[in-house]
């Protein structure tokens, strides 16, 4: 029996072990700042597996101070990184395997049809918050290392799996262990692809308009300034910009996605008396960033665009809106498509599917901007899960997607990391 065939033995005969893992793992609600009970359930894990264990508080001064640090979290006591390597024996590539631990808040539960935290199974699916961004993702990673473990195989390179705090908040924790020194030949994020390969991610930064008016009766607003109206304005030039820069996407891999890099506005707050002029507006949203662009190219078209919309407004002109460029910040990926690590995942792929995968650009940020940016490791978004799923009511994810994830990505590490069996898969 040839090693992939041991893996997908394995695979097979411990699905319901991995299925409760993962059912621990989104019954641990991991919102931001209660991170600990997961990572306690992976920690708990990795000891398991005999990994070498790295646990650590992130927030010291080095990384709080560091141009790609983003976030209005400076206390992150209680709530660790953790790190796992399975050591090789040398002479091969290495390679990170990244997930987040951290989930979004559940918002209205009465929208859910369970309980958000209850790892319910039904028809093959796991509900709550979780399952698909990332957990499902992470035990994907944990079992392909415990298949490769568990039957004996003696990898060369080292495997660096990483269980991450703040991915939802810019990617302190991914941030803080590449300053740590974590670094590798390749690394992998399972984030919910559908299945499909994103070797390219938007990046994505949050802005912050205030637009002044003036005060004045509502009875007699003719006399006053509206800051909403002034904000609408503002809000069209920014659609207007949105359009232009979608025009300059001429990436194949974003050939079915309607707007690459959308600018979205997610929050509108003005006024405090329905029978007054409100004398202040402010916009809160969030700019896309295309895989090969500057972050501070892509500020300066949107302050640009400000700028010239005050020109051609009287009042504008002589109060100009304000930008701020505030919390999340996730930096772009970019990788070639014929890379060495493309080409084994698209490989493993095929032979666990019998087809070819999907290859397309990345929607939205990932963590995979800081570890090519900051860390030099070249990265590939891969993972289980329905894009769509991720952050809305009753969330889930395919077990059978999360167990064929693990499959590809264990015949993808014996590939890259090589074997003293021989090389390949």
């Amino acid at each position: 029996m040839n090693d992939h065939a041991k893996v997908k033995q394995w695979l097979e005969e411990n699905k319901q072990r991995g299925t409760r893992l993962l059912q621990q793992l989104v019954q641990e609600g991991s919102i931001r700042g209660n991170e600990s009970s997961a990572q306690a359930v992976i920690i708990e894990k990795c000891r398991k597996l005999g990994l070498t264990l790295d646990i650590w508080e992130i927030g010291k001064e080095q990384l709080i101070k560091h141009p790609a640090f983003c976030s209005d979290r400076k206390d992150f006591s209680g709530n660790p990184n953790v790190v796992a390597v399975l050591k090789g024996t040398g002479g091969g590539r290495s390679v990170i395997l990244n997930g987040h631990i951290d989930v979004v808040p559940e918002g209205d539960r009465n929208d859910w049809e369970h309980d958000p935290f209850s790892g319910r199974i039904e028809d093959g699916k796991l509900f709550g918050r979780g399952s698909t961004d990332m957990k499902g993702g992470t035990v994907s990673l944990l079992l392909a290392m415990e298949a490769i473990i568990a039957i004996g195989i003696k990898l060369k390179g080292d495997v660096i799996f990483q269980s991450v705090i703040e991915e939802e908040s810019g990617g302190a924790g991914t941030l803080a262990a590449v300053l740590r020194g974590y670094s590798a030949d390749g690394a992998i994020i399972p984030e919910p692809t559908n299945m499909k390969l994103f070797p390219k991610q938007q990046g994505s930064m949050w802005f912050r308009i205030s637009v002044k008016g003036r005060s004045a009766h509502g009875g007699t607003r003719y006399e006053g300034v509206n800051a909403i109206e002034k904000a609408m304005y503002v809000m069209t030039k920014l659609q207007e910009l949105e359009k232009l820069r979608n025009l300059n996407i001429e990436d194949p891999l974003y050939s079915k996605i309607p707007i690459p890099i959308p600018i979205n506005i997610g929050k509108i707050y003005s006024g405090e008396w329905p029978s007054s002029v409100p004398d202040i507006a402010v916009i809160e949203g969030r700019m896309g960033v295309a895989p090969d662009e500057e972050m501070k190219s892509a500020e300066k078209e949107l302050e640009d665009c400000l700028k010239e919309a005050a020109q051609n407004d009287p009042w504008l002109k002589k109060n100009p809106p304000q930008v701020e460029w505030f919390g999340g910040r996730w930096l772009p990926g970019d990788l070639e498509q014929d890379h060495p690590l493309m080409t084994v995942l698209s490989e493993s792929f095929e032979t666990v599917k019998g087809k070819q995968p999907a290859v397309e650009a990345s929607p939205w940020g990932t963590d995979g901007g800081i570890l090519s940016k900051v860390g030099n490791t070249p990265v590939v978004v891969f993972g289980p899960g329905v894009t769509e799923a991720a952050h809305d009511v009753n969330e889930f994810i395919s077990l059978e997607e999360v167990f064929d994830a693990a499959e590809i990505i264990a015949l993808a590490i014996l590939e890259w990391c090589g074997t003293n069996q021989g090389e390949g898969k």
